[in-house]
């Protein structure tokens, strides 16, 4: 098992496999800024679907479309991997509950990409779905289950502090520890200013996904339960939502340009 677990650690560490990884994070980029350009032109009344099945769906319609699409699967599936062995093998150098902490933030950010890895492949097959409405009727058959509904309002609040964790890091600049920035001061000074502005944009449309998840469960109407695409929707309908939406979607871009500027410098 030891000899296993030190094979699986050295491959987790090869060159090849931090790349692909690391293009996971450009993905990731990719898709935020897709999103937040949707948002705005939401906020400037045309259609579109901001969330992350709006973003995949536009790359597919690309030329060579489909090739794009298994290649960020790839990128996903290898960041996911990397997030994995992380939660497993690293931050052994860390106190006992710092490293509980970020161990589950490592394994939390494996499910990440692999769910967006089973996205993409989804639309690289041609089986996408609008996943506001796959939202929705899973919503609908949890509500359904004993306990669903509070299972429900458990995901919303989760959700929420998330966004809020998302918030703070922002405020707090600690999204830094991540990277190892350049020595430029002028570089250092804009990166840190993309991904201030991108955390906390990301961090108010968790909170607002939080939201609407409790809030239809308590009313009791899973059709309002839309996702990211719904949220910020809902937003613009209200008073000043076009301005509104407008910030978080250039938020959302900002956040985007952060994660492809951490495919450079993240700390692997």
């Amino acid at each position: 098992m030891n000899d296993a677990a030190e094979v699986a650690q050295d491959a987790s560490n090869s060159r090849v496999f931090i790349i692909a990884a690391r293009a996971g994070f450009a993905v990731s980029g990719l898709l935020h800024i897709l999103i937040g350009a949707i948002a705005i032109q939401l906020a400037f009344g045309k259609t579109g679907q901001a969330d992350q099945s709006g973003a995949i769906a536009q790359l597919a319609k690309q030329p060579a479309g489909v090739f794009l699409l298994w290649i960020a699967f790839t990128a996903c599936v290898a960041l996911a991997l990397w997030q994995l062995s992380e939660a497993v093998f690293g931050y052994r150098q860390l106190e006992s509950k710092k490293k509980l902490w970020k161990k589950l933030s490592a394994a939390g950010q494996a499910v990440v990409f692999v769910a967006i890895a089973v996205t993409f492949t989804s639309f690289a097959l041609g089986r996408g779905k609008n996943s506001g409405q796959s939202t929705s009727d899973a919503t609908a058959q949890i509500m359904k289950a004993p306990a669903g509904p509070l299972l429900l309002i458990a995901i919303g609040v989760g959700l929420a502090a998330v966004g809020i964790v998302f918030g703070v890091r922002g405020i707090n600049r600690s999204f830094k520890k991540q990277l190892l920035l350049p020595t430029s001061g002028t570089a250092r000074s804009i990166i840190t200013a993309v991904g201030m502005i991108g955390y906390v944009a990301k961090g108010i449309a968790l909170l607002l996904v939080g939201v609407l998840f409790i809030v239809a469960t308590i009313q009791a109407r899973p059709q309002e339960s839309t996702g990211l695409d719904g949220a910020l929707k809902a937003v613009r309908e209200q008073p000043y939502g076009p301005y509104l939406l407008t910030l978080i979607g250039t938020g959302l871009v900002c956040y985007g340009i952060y994660q492809l500027t951490k495919a450079r410098f993240a700390q692997m």
